[in-house]
């Protein structure tokens, strides 16, 4: 058995009675961490999903996954956060990243390279008790001081692909959310990025935290069906990806144009001009055989953990089924 740990990754579209099912059989599967999305007006709230969570479990680690320094000032997500980490205590992890699609019925942008580290800058500060004064970029701060007592050592993820965010969270996180698809080259690719942030600071790689999207199904049709949408993701928010795994560019430039905003799962029609070869690359979307494979050769790659984001209409199966799967290795 490899000593890499696992997670699940849900959104919160599920009332708070059924989520707090689903968490409970999720610890009870043996599952180390838990993953809650922030998606502005797609889901509920995921600081009071988890905070329930905290409640109901006693060893899941317990993360955002993951808040944007967008649509909440950093000195706020400073509060929920912790907050969060006082109910939670050493199994609390805050995951911030640029933000995405769900941006967009806000009329917002993503955060830019600079947002990220200057609130992450800001958020460590005032964890620490700091009275901060100063002028970001995108956010300021004015004799700003916590009052009340945090977690100082609370654990920051970065969410990352594009190469400039890999570096940067090789840099200056604790962790790095990984999103770049299954191909082990590719993931290899990004943890060199990681690895020159790392060595550009003198320190260590920060723990990799690799998210795994799709569906597990022994009808390997209905599967990558369903894993379609996430795949669709790339094209649009990390073509590089598309470039490494060899996808026509013809075709990223049809989908990037069908596929203009909302959550990925909004991403059909543009999905459906994905050939399935570039699907199971980035996807999980096969069955227990293939995807056993799958995760011994990410594995390999020298990933600190592994996290599934079910989808399709039956999540929680596909989480039993990742779990049988990971028991195989």
């Amino acid at each position: 058995m490899t000593h890499t740990q696992r997670g699940v990754v849900l959104q919160g579209v599920d009332p708070a009675n059924k989520f707090v099912e689903m968490t409970t059989h999720i610890e009870a599967l043996g599952f180390d961490y838990l993953w809650l999305t922030e998606s502005s007006l797609h889901a509920r709230d995921p600081y009071q999903l988890l905070a329930l969570a905290a409640q109901v479990t006693t060893s899941l680690c317990l993360g955002t996954a993951v808040t944007n320094p967008v649509t909440r000032h950093p000195a706020l997500t400073v509060v929920a956060a912790a907050t969060l980490a006082e109910i939670a205590g050493d199994r609390s992890i805050l995951g911030i990243g640029a933000g995405d699609r769900p941006l967009a019925a806000l009329e917002v942008k993503p955060a830019r390279l600079t947002e990220l580290q200057e609130s992450i800058e800001a958020i460590r500060r005032l964890l620490a008790g700091d009275c901060v004064t100063s002028g970001y970029s995108s956010f300021s701060l004015t004799n700003a001081q916590l009052r009340f007592n945090a977690r100082v050592d609370l654990p920051i993820y970065l969410s990352a692909s594009g190469p400039k965010t890999l570096e940067l969270a090789g840099e200056i996180a604790d962790g790095v959310i990984l999103l770049c698809g299954l191909e082990p080259s590719v993931v290899k690719w990004a943890l060199e990025r990681i690895d020159a942030g790392a060595k550009k600071a003198s320190r260590p790689r920060p723990h990799i935290a690799i998210f795994v999207y799709g569906v597990i199904d022994e009808d390997e049709t209905s599967a990558i069906a369903s894993a379609r949408s996430i795949a669709a993701w790339f094209p649009q928010t990390a073509p590089t990806y598309c470039d490494l795994v060899g996808l026509d560019r013809k075709i990223v430039r049809e989908v990037q144009r069908s596929y203009s905003g909302g959550e990925f799962h909004e991403a059909t029609k543009a999905a459906s001009l994905l050939p399935k070869e570039f699907v199971q690359k980035m996807a999980i979307a096969g069955n227990r055989d293939r995807i056993t494979t799958q995760l011994s050769a990410l594995q390999n790659t020298g990933v600190d953990s592994i996290h599934i984001f079910p989808l399709g209409d039956d999540r929680m199966a596909t989480v039993s089924a990742f779990d049988e799967c990971w028991r195989r290795l």
